[in-house]
């Protein structure tokens, strides 16, 4: 990736690969559980003791403000440093975060904001339900209001670091009788909520980032709903945004670095012996019958 060079620029540059180089974990990061999650939370937490958290945040809402270029300077140099991914931070810091500064209340904002940048809470996101995946307005978990609470029933799946979240957002469908993309809340849910069970998934590497979350009659406050009550399809839209637009730039840049990295190390690795002599082994032996083992002549 090339950026456009400055004065300006390569100052910042300097900057970051300083803090970085001094600061950057070099210590094992644990594979998954709570001890993952106290490793990401308190990374996050010396990213924000040293001015770095939320660099592209309004100033505000407590970030630097910060362009767009500065910030890939900035993974740039993360990656180049070989700093950790944010893993469980990475739902608050780029989809929750952002989607707060643009559509949640200012009370919102000042509770949640400033305890996502210094790493004191955890989020999940519950979009995803069993046969409502990527169609989400098909999902069917119920959030009915009684009195000044929701009252949520129903199922999330596909739920990444659920286990060891404080937070979730959860899309709830409060107006049954509304069309597909209509009547649905955009609702924060405390995760230590009565009624909320959470079931982990282990992938085949044995971590268990995953789960499926229940809710059975749990309980939610209706000033946790962002946005309004039944437009929770269009404050989805602004999180699925961040994610797939500006969440993204972190992964792009350490893919790019990565391939950088396999490029250099195929410069210098020899070709292999095995290698060497694929290129003048003989064929095999064909077979005109086919009971042999042999793979078959050709005609």
């Amino acid at each position: 990736m090339q950026i456009l060079q400055s004065k300006e620029n390569e100052d910042f540059r300097a900057e970051v690969r300083a803090w970085l180089h001094e600061n950057a974990p070099r210590h094992h990061r644990p594979r998954d559980g709570w001890a993952l999650r106290e490793y990401d939370t308190a990374w996050q937490h010396r990213q924000y003791e040293g001015g770095w958290a939320g660099i592209s945040w309004p100033q505000a809402y407590g970030g630097r403000g910060l362009s767009l270029l500065q910030e890939l300077i900035w993974h740039e140099e993360y990656s180049r440093a070989g700093a950790p991914p944010s893993a469980s931070m990475f739902v608050a810091l780029s989809n929750i975060g952002p989607t707060l500064i643009i559509r949640g209340s200012e009370e919102q904002k000042a509770e949640h904001l400033p305890q996502i940048l210094k790493g004191e809470k955890v989020w999940c996101q519950g979009f995803s339900e069993p046969g409502a995946g990527s169609d989400l307005g098909a999902l069917k978990t119920r959030g009915e209001v009684d009195g000044d609470h929701l009252v949520i029933n129903g199922t999330k799946i596909w739920t990444s670091y659920g286990p060891v979240a404080d937070l979730q957002v959860c899309l709830v469908r409060t107006d049954p009788a509304a069309t597909k993309f209509r009547g649905i809340s955009w609702v924060i849910v405390d995760m230590k909520t009565p009624g909320i069970e959470i079931r982990p998934i282990k992938a085949m590497s044995g971590i268990t980032h995953f789960c499926q979350v229940f809710y059975d009659n749990v309980r939610v406050p209706l000033t946790n709903v962002v946005g309004q009550l039944n437009d929770g399809w269009t404050v989805a839209m602004t999180t699925l945004n961040m994610e797939r637009g500006a969440g993204t730039v972190a992964h792009q840049v350490e893919l790019a670095r990565t391939v950088e990295r396999l490029v250099e190390i195929a410069k210098t690795v020899p070709a292999s012996t095995a290698a060497r002599r694929s290129t003048t082994r003989p064929p095999r032996p064909c077979s005109p019958t086919s009971g042999s083992r042999s793979p078959p002549c050709a005609p």
